[in-house]
């Protein structure tokens, strides 16, 4: 059965490995590296967020990041949050199976319910599509710098 919930400290030695098999598949190498698992728990521990899970019989077979941010409020207008949605994946075998849409949905709540005023995110060229469907827009009012 599958469950779409919050996830938990518990959770980041399996998140940890999802972010190895994501990392594989994007970029297939050989590359051994020994410390991901403690550097992960590191960057979790100290980058607090909140993160949904698909688990199904035990195992994470998806993920989804929300990285909350406060607006700094101002005379007459009260402080307000927005989110952005990122690290969205599903294992390979699981894809095509509405788990995606689920986790989408379930931190589309998760922002109405902390009384978000909007949600960015930058999709791949492969979830394009499945965000349209749920409603979200390309934005041309946000800016880019890359380094």
């Amino acid at each position: 059965m599958l469950i779409v919930r919050e996830g938990t400290a518990d959770d980041n030695p399996r998140l940890a490995r999802l972010r190895t098999i994501w990392a594989a598949e994007q970029e297939p190498s050989d590359i051994e590296d020994p410390d991901f698992e403690k550097e992960f728990l590191q960057w979790a521990k100290a980058n607090p967020r909140q993160v949904l899970v698909a688990e199904q019989d035990g195992e994470l077979i998806g993920m989804l990041n929300v990285m909350v941010f406060h607006r700094m409020p101002k005379p007459g207008k009260a402080e307000s949050c927005w989110v952005y949605f990122g690290n969205v994946y599903v294992l390979p075998r699981h894809r095509n199976m509405g788990i995606g849409k689920q986790l989408v949905q379930a931190a589309i709540e998760f922002s109405r319910s902390i009384g978000a005023v909007r949600i960015v995110l930058s999709p791949s060229s492969e979830s394009r599509r499945i965000y349209e469907r749920l409603g979200f827009k390309p934005a041309e009012e946000l800016s880019l710098m890359e380094f």
